[in-house]
């Protein structure tokens, strides 16, 4: 099953400060050892990157940039994005459909707002994800420490059923990427493998 790597809001200005996320070095480098495993593969990379007004992620600020650590290379896909959906009002649907993919494997930043709300919608849209269960991250709240919520993303995500396409936890070290194989039109072809 042909996948594509959504690495969603790995951005400095989430990294630092007073609401920097949980463990962004660690989740970083288990994201690039997903990354790396992905391009080997000749699976697509998409970097998606969330934009606000003046001081929160403005486009172009150096907390708008890519994370320190997080490794982008040029053959990398880029989508811009403006909500916690990476699918609204974004190129992120045609570029999916151009690429021919089936199943999308999600890490990132911000587990309860993006990477949730992202998962949620790729399911909607019929597309299997695959959760980087350690490769995702929030800041916590004033309810659940960041490790909670994590943890509750990776259970809950998980147990959702109704869309039919489901959601599987799966660790940076087990992850095993899936190109797929194409026909002479383009489109992917041949039966899915277990990651």
């Amino acid at each position: 099953m042909r996948q594509a790597v959504l690495v969603i809001d790995v951005q400095q200005g989430l990294c630092e400060g007073e609401g920097a996320v949980f463990d962004s070095a660690g989740v970083i480098a288990r994201i690039n050892t997903v990354t790396r495993r992905a391009r080997a593969a000749g699976v697509a990379v998409i970097v998606i990157q969330h934009e606000s007004g003046p001081g929160y992620l403005e486009h172009g600020t150096a907390a708008w940039q890519s994370a320190h650590g997080l490794e982008v290379q040029p053959g990398d896909h880029r989508v811009r994005k403006t909500t916690p959906d990476a699918f609204l009002r974004t190129s992120l649907a045609p570029l999916l459909q151009e690429l021919g993919v089936q199943e999308l494997v999600v890490c990132g930043m911000h587990t309860e707002f993006c990477v949730d709300t992202t998962t949620r919608q790729a399911l909607a849209r019929g597309y299997p994800v695959v959760l980087i269960a350690d490769g995702h991250t929030s800041a916590g709240n004033p309810a659940l420490d960041a490790a909670q919520v994590i943890a509750h993303h990776n259970h809950t995500l998980a147990n959702i059923e109704s869309f039919g396409p489901r959601v599987r936890p799966v660790s940076a070290a087990d992850y095993r990427p899936d190109a797929g194989s194409t026909i002479s039109s383009g489109r992917p072809s041949g039966s899915a493998k277990k990651v």
